[in-house]
């Protein structure tokens, strides 16, 4: 035990532990118990156990094992006094390992558990549980967000253009769902991991979108999420090392996250891509990026994310902003869209529009998705509304869309941003 009685300190480093490794945990529960609620439940009360104790006694040597001790001996009393629970989980054999003992007699044991797993990662594994076929799929990429990412419902909510209540009971029904029907939480076969792959591509690429730029918080960046997402993917290359499509995530994620030592100044404030300092971006994750977009544009199974990758790597390419090569990046847009037509896709060809062709067309463009209700409560659709309105010559109305876009989900520091460029509209 380490001698740390400090509540606020043992406060902020269950925060972290809560951010980094509630997913391993909540995940290596579920599937030892079968229960995604249960799980939860327990995880809660393991961290609400630990402020208190912790505190009296001392943070142990190794906190997640401690944690992941105290979860599985709290559903273990909760199996035995719930005689559903008990006869459902009967099968599983596990009663003869709900012997108590010595947190500290059983934390490296433990602290392998949560760092190893059949095939890779214990999160990785539950992702594919929770692609199970018989899941919609708005409902299992949700699921995963919410349970095995990490993200809070309005996280989840923001990534899919809806609103809180919405995503709740989408996640309920979720739950509820992988409970009556006893969907498997068992490891998944070559072939399930075959079909299931896009359903676990689609839940890692949001969780980097999440963690470059959070929709709520101080910060503009969470390096944590972008780190995971990345990590993820190279197991799933690992994994299935000739799908195209794994491998574009992973181009992708490499080639955005280069430019994260430029997105952000020295006070945590957004810098726009047209003023980073691209000497700061990452040469080394620029050159594994670029190898694998390059591989992978060539392959006939190349999708949505190997397109992608394309357009990050002709941003990557260019020495300067003003050398971008928009004109290719629009031709991409145009063949993302019908690949995958979404708002978001559909916005972000707007705005290459725009760069290829003036702010009088792209403005033309963006102002034909306004109708959209998704883009409603879209923040980055108001901020490239009220740039290209600012390019434009009309300083009033890029006012009022930034006044828009402050009214939408955002980190802090990109409110501070918006509310900066208001200031300077209004200089």
């Amino acid at each position: 035990m380490v001698s740390e009685v400090d509540p606020p300190a043992v406060a902020r480093l269950l925060h972290t532990i809560g951010v980094e490794d509630r997913g391993r945990l909540l995940a290596a529960l579920a599937r030892r118990f079968h229960d995604l609620d249960l799980a939860e439940d327990v995880v809660q009360e393991a961290m609400a156990r630990a402020l208190e104790t912790w505190t009296v006694r001392g943070v142990p040597t190794n906190p997640q094992a401690w944690l992941m001790t105290t979860a599985k001996n709290r559903a273990f009393d909760i199996i035995r006094s719930d005689a559903v629970k008990a006869r459902r989980l009967a099968g599983l054999r596990i009663e003869s390992e709900s012997g108590r003992g010595d947190h500290s007699d059983h934390a490296d044991r433990l602290g392998e558990e949560l760092s190893t797993a059949d095939i890779g990662d214990e999160r990785l594994g539950l992702f594919f549980t929770c692609s199970h076929p018989t899941l919609p799929e708005r409902e299992k990429i949700a699921l995963m967000l919410r349970f095995l990412a990490g993200l809070d419902t309005a996280e989840v909510a923001a990534a899919f253009l809806v609103d809180t209540t919405t995503m709740q009971q989408r996640i309920v029904r979720a739950k509820r769902r992988i409970t009556t029907t006893g969907i498997p939480f068992d490891t998944p076969t070559s072939e399930q991991l075959q079909e299931r792959l896009p359903g676990v591509l689609r839940v890692v690429y949001l969780i980097f979108t999440q963690g470059f730029t959070p929709t709520s918080g101080t910060s503009h960046s969470r390096t944590d999420l972008q780190e995971e997402a990345i990590a993820l993917t190279r197991l799933l290359v690992g994994l299935l090392p000739t799908r195209t499509e794994a491998r574009g995530l992973l181009s992708l994620l490499l080639l955005t996250r280069a430019r994260a030592p430029a997105r952000i100044d020295a006070g945590g404030a957004p810098v726009p891509l047209a003023k980073q300092d691209r000497s700061l971006w990452d040469s080394r994750l620029i050159a594994e990026g670029l190898g694998l977009a390059l591989t992978g544009a060539g392959e006939p199974e190349a999708g949505p994310y190997t397109v992608q990758a394309a357009i990050a790597a002709l941003h990557a390419e260019a020495a300067t902003y003003a050398a971008t090569d928009w004109e290719q990046i629009l031709v991409l847009y145009g063949i993302l869209s019908r690949m995958e037509p979404s708002p978001v896709v559909a916005l972000n060809r707007a705005v290459a529009i725009g760069k290829a062709k003036g702010p009088k067309e792209g403005l033309s463009a963006l102002e034909e998705l306004a109708p959209d209700p998704r883009l409603a409560g879209y923040r980055p659709f108001h901020i490239a509304r009220a740039i290209t309105l600012s390019e434009s010559g009309m300083p009033d109305h890029a006012e009022a869309a930034f006044r828009d876009a402050l009214d939408c989900p955002g980190n802090d520091a990109e409110s501070e941003y918006i509310e900066d460029q208001i200031r300077d509209l209004l200089s």
